[in-house]
């Protein structure tokens, strides 16, 4: 599964070339008359240049048209280099319209060279290939909320083959199979997360919903815990109880009301359980969720009183 649809893109040796003071008024200044061109300035010297350069034509490469890359030898360009004012290298401009747009200096990890290479394509109007991802990634995840977990995960694997440091998909991936009900496959899936994107709120959101889903497996009857609660409010195990059973029924809003009363009564109990588990959840909602706004400031108003 293409996303990106190649059909009829350029071939990659007429995206990337190697241009000199004699071809750059052609290959920079009027070629960006109709498509963002990026100037990578090195030197065969240039240590950092050498990691650079390669990553940069990567995403010039995935980008399949929608930019162009042309690299200057500044020891043999440097009238060029001297009108741009380039004084360190690697340096790396954008053009459009014949202008500069955009740029930087110095080397930078992947993902921020993707982002830039993103960033300059839709500044000149165009469609990004992390532009396009991101709207597989909303279709991927309106099939999720939608119940269709199988279909999601065939989606959210599709982007991952284009993109297998996208940080949404991977979470979504998680995720997905979390509602599919397979535990051990998100656990894994999770556990081979790489390293650049490991620690991103997406995968840590997708490991706060794993943990609630592993814990909904183990949950009592919200019946007879109510009763316990009822009976006992100070039996704080009863209550840390009912919240995992209440959230393991889809009652979120409720659970977290007894966390936040078992914070209440003693925040200490369990080595700060409750406020752990309050976390968890806050952390595999969505940041603007009205429990996770509500519940956090309840908290902070209790932790700072």
């Amino acid at each position: 599964m293409d996303l990106l649809n190649a059909a009829g893109a350029p071939e990659t040796t007429d995206l990337i070339k190697d241009g000199t003071e004699a071809t750059f008024m052609a290959d920079v200044v009027e070629t960006s008359q109709e498509i963002p061109v990026i100037v990578d300035f090195w030197a065969p010297w240039c240590g950092p240049c050498k990691t650079l350069g390669p990553m940069l034509e990567e995403a010039v490469t995935a980008a399949k048209g929608a930019v162009k890359m042309v690299k200057i030898n500044v020891d043999e360009a440097q009238m060029i280099a001297g009108q741009l004012r380039i004084q360190s290298i690697p340096t790396v401009y954008a053009f459009f319209k014949g202008q500069p747009v955009d740029g930087f200096q110095g080397a930078l990890p992947g993902s921020e060279i993707k982002a830039f290479v993103d960033r300059v394509i839709e500044a000149a109007g165009g469609e990004s290939p992390g532009g396009q991802l991101d709207d597989a990634v909303a279709a991927a995840e309106e099939m999720l909320s939608e119940g269709a977990a199988s279909d999601a995960v065939q989606t959210f694997a599709a982007i991952l083959g284009e993109d297998p440091n996208h940080a949404g998909a991977y979470g979504g991936l998680v995720r997905a199979h979390i509602a599919a009900g397979d535990l051990e496959q998100a656990e894994a899936i999770l556990n081979g997360a790489p390293a650049e994107i490991s620690s991103s709120p997406e995968l840590e959101a997708a490991h706060a919903q794993l943990e609630l889903a592993k814990q909904a497996a183990d949950a009592g009857p919200v019946a007879e815990l109510t009763a316990a609660v009822e009976a006992e409010p100070d039996n704080h195990q009863a209550r840390f109880d009912l919240a995992q059973a209440l959230h393991a029924n889809g009652d979120v809003e409720e659970a977290v009301a007894h966390l936040l009363d078992l914070f209440r009564r003693d925040r200490e109990w369990n080595d700060g359980a409750a406020k752990a588990q309050l976390f968890t959840i806050f952390d595999a909602l969505k940041p603007n969720d009205p429990i996770v706004l509500n519940g956090r400031r309840k908290l902070s108003s209790m932790i700072f009183a």
